[in-house]
Formats: C-alpha cells, structure tokens, sequence
C-alpha cells in the first residue's frame, strides 16, 4: 500500500473523462434549444458585439457575423448563408 507522510492511502485513481461536462446556461422557461439542436441558433442572446462580429447565445453557441458557429464542444459550424444574398436589399 502507497501512503504519503500524513498515512493516507494514495493509491486510489481517478478516471478522468476527455469530456468535459458543459453546464446549461439557459436559466429561463421555455428553455432555449440546446447547441445540438437544428434550431440553436433561435437561443436568447446572452451578449452581442456586432463591433467585434459575434453573439454568445443562451446555449453556450457563438454565432459570429458569416454565419458560422462555434459550439461548447469547439466544433466548427462552417459559415452558411442562404444561396443568393447577394442580391438581398436593406431598407434605408
């Protein structure tokens, strides 16, 4: 048996996960869907700068100007506008 100086046995592991347990931000009802939804981006904004090109949703996704998207596992949504937008015109 392993025991350090004060006589505690230190042979006991942990086992440790690659995953790390990512806690829901969304404290509301209805709840937001959640990153792994299809609809995650529908989540309330947590904070928004558009100076900077980005939005923390309420489900923990960075939403970022292009489109794309950063979710709490760090997968990468790949930028995904609609076919066509560059004939969309803002009003004035």
């Amino acid at each position: 048996m392993n025991t350090s100086s004060r006589g505690k046995d230190t042979t006991a592991t942990t086992q440790l996960s690659s995953q790390r347990k990512i806690p829901s931000m969304c404290q509301h009802q209805p709840p937001c869907p959640t990153a792994e939804s299809a609809d995650r981006e529908s989540a309330r904004l947590v904070a928004h700068h558009p100076e900077q090109g980005w939005s923390l949703l309420c489900n923990g996704v960075l939403l970022f100007e292009d489109t794309g998207e950063l979710l709490p596992d760090g997968q990468i949504i790949a930028p995904h506008r609609p076919q066509g937008s560059e004939h969309v015109m803002t009003a004035a």
